[in-house]
């Protein structure tokens, strides 16, 4: 039996040097300071739709604090039980913040419909100049975020992808990042995303203090935030699947561990896979695990490494374990001294049983 690992770090590079830690710190600060105004600034002027958007403002936070938190923890070697370090907490504070905006989105839902029966007297003046003030600030954080973003991943391998929308392969045909375009880092692109989306939610906003202003529509404050309310639910519930995926040990979005299972079946020499398991350490992280058959007499230890390095360039999974043996002979053949019998392979083998006719 021949037992083969990857020979790769338990991680993707965090792709935050201290310079982009300071470019990321100092898209976080204005962030936050701006963020503590409109709360002020909503409060005074009565809108819920600034309240809203301050909110919003908040997720944009810790999804930066999240790429610089999860930088120093993926820098840490594992320890202890915890034989893949601390690289969940990434996905235990993207589950948190999901479920904080759901709940934030909720709150607002419930109070902008109440703004909509029952309208208060709102300060137009007041949201617009707020408003632009917030579509300044997202554009500086965001040149901020491109500028981490530009220096810090060039050299990033690209095997790694976030999300439905971000995607663990480069193409159509599952193939690993040829280097081509652009590299991302995950967390760096998911705090670029955020800020992007916040632009609209102030957008809508600056719409509703204008209206306000020249028809004195107080309920456009109300509208305004219920389309804040909208980003927020689309956001907070696409944290919420994502995380789940992760902590259910679910494959990669948009890897079908099925076409995995016969590509690997129809390598040279592979007569059969099964207990095929593709999970996600965390995101961006892909790892595989199987046991394989080899057509006997030949090289399992080349087959291994051939599936490795299959695995790695065609689906971006670097890390895999895969236990190889030797399938059975035939019924007139049995097994010589000392190797193993196929039929004890697997006493309880989780899965289908991919072999080389079932790749199309």
């Amino acid at each position: 039996m021949v037992t083969g690992t990857d020979r790769h770090g338990h991680g993707p590079a965090s792709g935050v040097s201290g310079s982009d830690a300071r470019w990321l710190s100092g898209a976080l600060a204005l962030i936050l300071a701006f963020m503590a105004g409109e709360v002020v600034a909503g409060l005074a002027a009565h809108s819920l739709a600034l309240i809203s958007d301050a909110a919003h403002m908040l997720t944009d936070a810790a999804s930066i604090a999240l790429v610089l938190v999860t930088a120093r923890l993926a820098a840490r070697p594992p320890a202890g039980g915890y034989t893949y370090g601390l690289k969940r907490t990434e996905i235990m504070s993207a589950q948190a913040n999901g479920i904080t905006l759901v709940l934030l989105a909720a709150w607002l839902c419930y109070t902008a419909i109440r703004r909509l029966l029952s309208p208060h007297a709102v300060a137009g003046g007041t949201v617009l100049g707020v408003a632009l003030a917030g579509v300044v600030v997202n554009v500086a954080a965001t040149l901020l975020i491109a500028r981490a973003s530009g220096r810090a991943l060039r050299g990033h391998s690209g095997h790694s992808g976030h999300r439905a929308d971000s995607g663990h392969r480069a193409d159509s045909g599952h193939r690993a990042d040829s280097g081509k375009g652009p590299p991302q880092s995950l967390n760096v692109a998911g705090a670029f995303k955020h800020i992007l989306t916040d632009l609209y939610a102030f957008a809508a906003t600056a719409v509703a203090g204008l209206i306000i202003v020249l028809t004195g529509f107080v309920r456009a404050d109300a509208i305004a935030t219920l389309i804040v309310v909208v980003l927020m639910l689309h956001a907070g519930a696409g944290l919420i699947r994502d995380s789940g995926r992760i902590f259910l040990e679910a494959a990669p979005a948009g890897l079908d561990p099925a076409e995995v299972g016969a590509a690997m079946a129809a390598r040279r020499d592979v007569t059969e896979v099964h207990d095929l398991h593709i999970w996600e350490i965390t995101s961006g992280l892909p790892a595989a695990s199987a046991h394989v058959l080899v057509a006997p007499g030949e090289d399992c230890h080349a087959v291994r490494a051939d599936l490795e390095a299959f695995l790695g360039s065609q689906y971006g999974i670097t890390h895999a374990t895969l236990q190889v043996d030797h399938a059975a002979l035939r019924v007139d053949h049995p097994p010589g001294p000392g190797s193993p019998d196929p039929a004890q392979h697997c006493d309880d083998a989780h899965g289908p049983a991919y072999r080389p006719a079932d790749r199309s």
